[in-house]
This record gives structure tokens, C-alpha cells and sequence, in this order.
């Protein structure tokens, strides 16, 4: 029987970047694995830890995963082995090479081997015909005191591409062409014009397919949420959607808060874990380094303020040519007994949006 959810991906790879799209370094600094491992495990990340599966990884993923990990070995696996072409071809163009690809469905235990210090299921969860199955599958691949970053659909985000997803079922619109047809013709300020001017995925074939097509789709609230995540074995480390407090507790109550007025600050995105069975000695000395992805980004000859989108859930400091020759202090670890008041008040800020990372030795 045809896996629905894999031929539309053949028929729409998604998403659709040119192949020259390319991406700086330091904009990937969420995706580095020791900067993930430092923040969630105080620790750098052991041997066997350095390895990444990016599961669902769709056109374009592996590209910028690898620019952030260049020395670690990336596992690409998908359903679509069109989307996958894609992706390699991406970053073959861009010399990326330490990829493996594996076209499968990442609920199989046998679509990939071994174990992996960080998964990324970024938009994926949502489409499978189980998406519990699908999350236990993720959770049984990493190692203790693993990383999983999930993007989930947050039920009261979703409301307006599913009421224009189940409106096109029942008018029969199935081609990304046929859609495009009916939002050019929308009646201005009706809701389909609406969510047409406001869209970032209206502009493409893929991106219509995707938000408005796809056989497969569920939302979350985030109790629901929070069920799933309970049932795989995992726990909730921290919340990375736009505005997420940064204690994971204080954020599941204001998102219930807002659920009760329906809505919702955007899809969910959450890094979730398993605990390591014996925490990092406490007489260890605590070392602070620069996110490897910023090394070239402080360098002296970076002119201006060097600003860097947010991807953790909070706004980042803009970097000016001060907050560089501070931050290029940490390129060789420095020990936080060494550390001023003053610098350890600036550490902290820098520390919180992940260009510093703390661990122990």
C-alpha cells in the first residue's frame, strides 16, 4: 500500500530553497551539538554522543545542521528519497560531506543504525499516522542525556490553514496549482486573502502543498503535548518558540493561560531529553567557551553591529564591536572563578541565548 505522507513528499519536496541558498555560520549556532550538550548537560558531549540523526529531513536540513557540526557525523533520513536527492545535492554544492542519507520512515527501528547524541524532528511528528510511535522510535535512538528539538502544530496556530485545508477537501482542490487559483482569486479581506498576504508558504508550489494539501496533519494543545512527551520516556528540557519562558514550568502555564483565550504564541518547539544517570561531579571546575559556530563571527575585521536572528525563543543581543573582543575572550575556555562580578553579570546574558556555553570538567 502507498505511504500517503511519502508520496506527497515525492510529488512536493518541501521545502523549496534555491541550491545556492546558503546560510552563515553563526546563524546555526542553535544547531551546534557542544553548545546543545554544554546547556542542557553541563558537560561536553562524550564519543560516543557526537553523532546526529536528523529525522524527516526534508530538502535542506542537512545543509545547515552540517555548517553548524562540520566534524560530526549527520544522519539525514527521510521517507522521500526525491527530497533527499535534493538535500544532497545541496549540500554537495555547498561541499558538505559528512552526511550519510537513509531513505526511511524513522518509526523503523531498522531504518538507521546506532544511537545518536542529538535528533532533530523539526515539523515532522505532526504528519505521521502515529505520531506516539513515532516520538518512542526517536527516544529509543538516543543516549543517555540525549538532545530531541520537536516542532510540533500548536492547535490554536493551525486554526486558519485548517479550516482552508478542510474547506479545499471538500471542494476537491488537490493540486498546489488549483490552490494557488482560488487564494489569487479571494475576495479581499476575506480570510483565505488574508492568510494568502501573510503567508510565507503561499508563495511556492512545495510551501501551498505543505500547509494546505498534506494527507496527514494533527495539532497539538499543550497538555496534549505534554502527554506524549510523558508517554515516550522523555523529558521536557526547555521551550524554544518565539517568546518561551526561559524555565519550561512557567512556560506550560502560560501557554494554558492563553490556550483558555484560544490562542497561542505559534507552533510548539521544544528540546526534550533523557536525564544522565550520574550528574556532572560538583568539584569539577566550571569552564565557559565561545559556541563554535561564533568563531568567526567576533573575529577583529567583522565591521558594524553583527546581529543574529533568534532561534532559542528569546531576542539576541545585537554584537557590537565591544560585545565581539569580550565574546572572543571565550575562543580558548576560560574558568569562571577567573571571571570579574562585572563579567560574569555579562557571561550570564550571553550564556542565556547560547553564544556562551558553561560545562563542567
Amino acid at each position: 500500500m502507498v505511504n500517503p505522507v511519502q508520496a506527497h513528499y515525492q510529488n512536493y519536496p518541501y521545502p523549496h530553497y534555491p541550491l545556492f541558498a546558503s546560510v552563515r555560520r553563526c546563524d546555526t549556532y542553535a544547531l551546534n551539538l557542544h553548545a546543545l550538550w554544554g546547556r542542557f548537560n553541563h558537560a561536553l558531549p562524550p564519543a560516543e554522543a557526537k553523532n546526529i540523526l536528523i529525522a524527516g529531513c526534508g530538502t535542506f536540513a542537512p545543509y545547515p545542521w552540517s555548517v553548524a557540526n562540520p566534524e560530526v557525523p549527520i544522519t539525514a533520513l527521510d521517507l522521500s528519497g526525491r527530497s533527499l536527492r535534493r538535500a544532497r545535492m545541496h549540500c554537495l554544492l555547498h561541499g558538505r560531506r559528512n552526511i550519510v542519507y537513509r531513505c526511511g520512515d524513522l518509526s523503523d527501528q531498522a531504518a538507521v543504525d546506532g544511537a545518536f547524541g542529538l535528533i532533530d524532528a523539526y515539523g515532522v511528528l505532526h504528519h505521521l499516522p502515529d505520531p506516539l510511535e513515532g516520538l518512542q522510535a526517536l527516544a529509543c535512538r538516543l543516549v543517555p542525556g540525549g538532545i530531541l528539538r520537536i516542532m510540533v502544530y500548536s492547535r490554536y496556530a493551525r486554526r486558519e490553514e485548517e479550516s482552508i485545508r478542510r474547506a479545499f477537501r471538500l471542494l476537491n482542490i488537490d493540486s498546489p496549482g488549483l490552490a494557488l487559483k482560488m487564494l489569487r482569486r479571494a475576495a479581499p479581506e476575506s480570510r483565505l486573502a488574508s492568510y494568502r498576504d501573510a503567508s510565507d508558504e503561499a508563495t511556492t508550489r512545495s510551501g501551498l502543498a505543505d500547509a494546505l494539501l498534506h494527507p496527514s496533519v494533527r495539532s497539538y494543545r499543550i497538555d496534549e503535548l505534554l502527554e506524549m512527551v510523558a508517554q515516550a520516556g522523555l523529558e521536557l528540557r526547555m521551550f524554544a518558540h518565539h517568546g518561551a519562558c526561559e524555565n519550561p514550568v512557567e512556560e506550560v502555564e502560560r501557554l494554558r493561560g492563553m490556550e483558555l483565550e484560544r490562542r497561542s504564541p505559534g507552533n510548539f518547539v521544544a528540546y526534550l531529553g533523557k536525564r544522565v544517570p550520574a550528574p556532572a561531579p560538583e568539584h569539577g571546575d566550571s569552564m565557559i567557551m565561545l559556541n563554535p559556530c561564533l568563531e568567526s563571527a567576533v573575529s577583529r575585521f567583522t565591521l558594524g553591529t553583527l546581529t543574529i536572528p533568534a532561534r532559542i525563543g528569546i531576542e539576541n543581543p545585537g554584537l557590537t564591536y565591544r560585545d565581539r573582543s569580550f565574546l572572543r575572550r571565550f575562543a580558548t575556555p576560560v574558568n569562571s572563578r577567573d571571571l570579574s562580578p562585572d563579567d560574569a553579570i555579562r557571561v550570564a546574558v550571553y550564556k542565556r541565548c547560547l553564544f556562551l556555553v558553561d560545562y563542567q570538567t
